[in-house]
């Protein structure tokens, strides 16, 4: 893969995010899409009416044994992602893969160790990192600018989660749960935003309004996280709401930031979003300017830095914090099933 060359890049899943990700590397310059995979009729209709000149393949592994390509963007539903992503590794590509890494830790240790014998890098799609808006928070942090943090609070409040190709996302066994579904960018970010406190000690979490009887597709969640510092994370998703709404504060020892996003829906191209920040030693509250903010957005720029490093190995974000993300969401289910707390020593 020669540093001149454009990355050349073949796509797994062509539902609606798989078409967000198509339309994202055709908006990268040295990117080119060679080859998409498609599960159902309907989809490699859309991809062959959309894609002209794009080998459409309805076998997966059909589309890696004719290669031509350098990475594989993984976008098909949560249980099939760790195997999808291990077999790209193991044909020698670059893996892009959405989130979860998997839907167990057995699952994600599993994609991680074919990454390391095959020689290749794994970039999870952790968007929110490359943010204008979420990314500059920790940026604001790690400036020293709010001195140590002592409390979070991140919210979601949205409409129900759409059922997916199949109504994939209602089924526990191919979502997993609803943590991992989008929980995991939010566990992330407070695991991100609070990294000089060192890893939580503890956790705990309720539920309510599940999808049916089904564990894990509950329509509120509020999970506690604790430090051993005395730091808190009050992390809350209601699915029960309408349109998508965002809001993370942020207290630290020396300023504080309160920051938010609102849209008609979670991929719009025109939300609304402020992000306010009371910096160390000062009096008055400033607005941070966001140029823009939106996961439609965030995916081009999140893709274009992942193919950068697969040349160069400097990833956004590693694939053991994502395995970290991952695990902190299997302690919520724990703690729910269980209406306890879960000592996190030895998980994160």
């Amino acid at each position: 893969m020669p540093d001149a060359a454009p990355m050349r890049v073949a796509l797994a899943g062509f539902g609606a995010w798989g078409q967000m990700h198509a339309r994202a590397v055709s908006a990268i310059p040295d990117a080119e899409l060679t080859a998409v995979f498609c599960h159902g009729d309907a989809s490699a209709e859309v991809a062959a009416n959309a894609l002209p000149g794009v080998p459409v393949f309805r076998s997966y592994e059909e589309m890696l044994t004719a290669g031509g390509f350098d990475a594989v963007i993984v976008a098909v539903p949560n249980n099939l992602h760790a195997a999808f992503a291990m077999k790209a590794l193991e044909a020698g590509a670059h893996v892009v893969l959405e989130k979860p890494l998997g839907l167990t830790l057995a699952e994600c240790d599993a994609v991680l160790a074919t990454a390391d014998k095959a020689g290749r890098r794994v970039a999870v799609n952790h968007e929110l990192r490359v943010s204008h808006q979420w990314g500059r928070v920790r940026a604001l942090i790690a400036a020293g600018d709010l001195g140590r943090v002592t409390h979070q609070h991140f919210s979601l409040f949205r409409h129900p989660f759409r059922p997916g190709s199949g109504g994939w996302r209602r089924d526990a066994a191919r979502v997993g749960s609803w943590m991992l579904e989008e929980l995991v960018h939010f566990v992330d970010l407070v695991l991100w935003y609070a990294r000089e406190n060192g890893p939580p000690v503890r956790l705990q979490a309720r539920a309510s309004g599940s999808h049916g009887t089904i564990a894990g597709l509950s329509d509120t969640v509020s999970v506690l996280i604790t430090w051993a510092d005395g730091s808190t994370a009050l992390v809350t998703q209601c699915l029960a709401g309408f349109q998508h709404h965002t809001l993370l504060e942020i207290a630290g020892d020396a300023g504080a930031i309160r920051t938010w996003w609102a849209g008609a829906f979670d991929r719009t191209a025109s939300p609304e979003f402020a992000l306010h920040v009371r910096r160390r030693d000062a009096s008055e509250v400033e607005t941070v300017e966001v140029p823009r903010s939106g996961e439609i957005f965030e995916l081009k720029e999140n893709l274009t830095r992942a193919f950068a490093g697969f040349r160069t190995g400097d990833l956004v974000m590693q694939p053991a914090e994502a395995r970290t993300a991952v695990a902190l969401c299997l302690a919520v289910e724990r703690s729910i099933a269980e209406a306890e707390s879960v000592d996190l020593a030895g998980i994160v």
